[in-house]
């Protein structure tokens, strides 16, 4: 099984000031963003990634031209329209603060799987269409590569979160739980049997392992397993803030 590492954009001005950016045009990362998606970069740049794949809208192209700038060797690299940001219709645009007045708020809190957006699309649509193109790309980056394969996804908090749930297996009424910070790391196994859900929200700690942890199995290593040799001092998960 390929490994692919789930990243979201770095901070932006939309973030910073509390809008809900969606997919509008020209919202770029601030400089907290900039200096996040070094970070993520430069973790990123121990292990040889084959491929780059990136949502189309600005704040992922910029978060993923770092990651690139940063790769020893060259990876491809290409825009998947199918890992953009949701489409939150007639919420695009307006700040969260707005927002939380609105009866839909508490169904998207609680009960996201019911949500439509106004003049905009599903949860369920959103988090179906996310998974396909990750499952896709993951098993054509495979095939073409061998299992020992690492390719990036450079997507948003919703969509990592939609394609996180669906790793573990989880309801999308529970997504919620999940914690997809500013230019974190996830880091998904999509095998024979089951996907394996190696880390998520990471924002710091060793990635080098990937560059020479044998391909993995199909099969889970019973009580556990040994894991992998990390850096002394360095962490697998760190919280973060979720959101779009």
């Amino acid at each position: 099984m390929a490994t692919v590492l789930l990243v979201r954009h770095g901070r932006t001005t939309a973030n910073a000031s509390g809008v809900l950016a969606g997919r509008t045009a020209g919202v770029r990362l601030d400089a907290v963003g900039r200096t996040q998606a070094e970070r993520t970069a430069e973790r990123i740049a121990a292990v040889p990634v084959v491929a780059v794949v990136t949502s189309p809208l600005e704040r992922c192209r910029q978060t993923a031209r770092v990651i690139l700038d940063r790769q020893p060797g060259d990876p491809a690299s290409s825009v998947e329209r199918a890992i953009t940001e949701a489409d939150y219709g007639d919420w695009q645009g307006r700040t969260l603060a707005d927002l939380s007045k609105e009866p839909l708020w508490r169904t998207v809190q609680a009960n996201p799987s019911a949500v439509v957006f106004p003049g905009g699309e599903s949860m369920q649509t959103m988090q179906s269409r996310a998974v396909a193109a990750i499952r896709r790309i993951d098993a054509a980056v495979e095939a073409e590569h061998g299992p020992g394969a690492v390719w990036v996804a450079v997507s948003h908090g919703d969509i990592i979160k939609s394609v996180l749930a669906d790793a573990f297996g989880m309801h999308l009424d529970l997504f919620q739980r999940i914690g997809v910070g500013p230019a974190s790391v996830s880091i998904v196994r999509y095998g024979e049997h089951r996907p394996e859900v190696v880390a998520t929200n990471t924002e710091s700690g060793d990635l080098g392992w990937l560059a020479s942890a044998p391909a993995p199995g199909g099969d889970a290593a019973v009580g556990g397993g040994a894991g992998h040799p990390t850096a002394p001092g360095t962490t697998t998960t760190a919280p973060g803030p979720a959101g779009a």
